[in-house]
């Protein structure tokens, strides 16, 4: 099995109405996006998914929040922003376009972060 790992950021804002904590309030992020493709085989050029592809799919999904404040994304209006929620956010927007996606990583600090990714 082979492993590429792409990674990316983007800043937004969001708040966790219902959290018991300073995070109910408004703040923001410069969150961190790393996502995994997984490929059982490389193709004939020797690599399992080109780099530039995976950011692009990406990106896609993580300009689409940028500097936005997440809360207001009608994606959100019934989830709660988590990071965990971002991060199935992305992966569901991704997957899709690449059935080699395996997993996406959402960083709310250099310490914390959230994976989404579905059983095999």
């Amino acid at each position: 099995m082979y492993e590429i790992m792409i990674e990316t950021t983007f800043d937004a804002a969001h708040c966790l109405p219902g959290y018991d904590g300073i995070c109910r309030r408004l703040h923001g992020h410069t969150y961190k996006v790393q996502a995994r493709f997984r490929a059982s085989s490389l193709m004939e050029s020797g690599i399992a998914l080109d780099f530039r592809t995976a950011k692009t799919l990406v990106s896609e999904a993580t300009d689409y929040m940028d500097h936005q404040y997440i809360n207001e994304l009608p994606e959100f209006s019934v989830d709660t922003p988590t990071a965990e929620n971002v991060a199935k956010f992305i992966y569901e927007r991704v997957k899709p376009e690449c059935s080699l996606l395996h997993s996406v990583s959402v960083w709310e600090t250099p310490t914390s972060c959230a994976t989404y990714y579905e059983d095999e």
